[in-house]
């Protein structure tokens, strides 16, 4: 889909980030266009996940700030920002025996009151989300029952649940064979296209992130090497730049986005 125009919703600016004494992140600046799917990518230990967890507010910025609709993200209080952004950390976990319905049913948690009980247009949500991912029928199957595709699906349906307008992914393909890769891809594609959902992913598989996203941003090192369209972001120049790969970039037929022939590693 192309990119809808109008303010950015979500940026950082300047943000420095890291873990206790540890700085990954240093002075870095991103706008996440509205509306669009904007994948992640880089070399293990760039800064990746650490950026999207700056993003999603599990981790305050040592300089710089996170804005969400103009405003400092971090004077944002935490039901609305739930309202406007969910996110799905890598490995999420859930207690022995409980229902693919129990877990979507948490992400109405933001939109209620302590006073509330689940009314009927709660039921609606969830329902919803969970035919959008496909899994109505595993309403009330344990998510430990669940091949990983599906897990990822119930996760996602969560989110979902949620009804953010933005979601941020952490690596939801991991673990899971390429048959699952691509329809969990799929559907986050899916979700753009018809919920108009903005969708921010790390990914690793460089190929399926071109695939998949309308725009996307390359990491080394806690900076940004390059952000743009797949064909500007997939190079040969950048891949050796950033991963110290030596590959062939050609144009994939089906949907014409570059395509990653690895050669050899510098």
């Amino acid at each position: 889909m192309s990119v809808t125009s109008g303010k950015v919703a979500l940026r950082a600016e300047g943000v420095s980030l890291g873990y206790e004494r540890r700085l990954i992140i240093e002075g870095l600046s991103i706008d996440i266009a509205p509306g669009a799917v904007t994948a992640i990518i880089g070399p293990n230990g760039c800064g990746k996940s650490t950026l999207l967890r700056g993003l999603g507010r599990l981790l305050k910025p040592s300089a710089g700030e996170v804005q969400l609709d103009g405003k400092p993200i971090g004077s944002i209080s935490t039901r609305q920002v739930a309202t406007r952004l969910s996110i799905l950390p890598q490995n999420p976990s859930a207690p022995a025996g409980l229902t693919v319905s129990d877990l979507v049913s948490r992400g109405r948690h933001p939109r209620q009151r302590w006073y509330q009980q689940f009314s009927r247009a709660d039921e609606s949500v969830i329902r919803e989300a969970l035919e959008a991912t496909d899994i109505a029928d595993l309403a009330e199957v344990p998510i430990e029952e669940l091949s990983g595709g599906q897990q990822q699906r119930a996760w996602i349906s969560m989110v979902l649940a949620q009804q953010s307008e933005i979601l941020l992914l952490d690596e939801p393909t991991t673990y899971l064979d390429l048959a699952h890769q691509v329809e969990v891809l799929q559907l986050v594609s899916r979700l753009n296209r018809e919920l108009g959902r903005t969708i921010v992913m790390v990914l690793h598989d460089i190929s399926l992130a071109a695939r998949y996203a309308d725009h996307m941003v390359a990491m080394k090192g806690g900076r940004i090497v390059a952000s743009g369209t797949p064909a500007e972001v997939v190079t040969e120049e950048h891949l050796l730049e950033i991963f110290g790969l030596e590959a062939s970039v050609v144009t994939e037929p089906m949907a014409g986005r570059p395509h990653v022939i690895p050669l050899t590693t510098g």
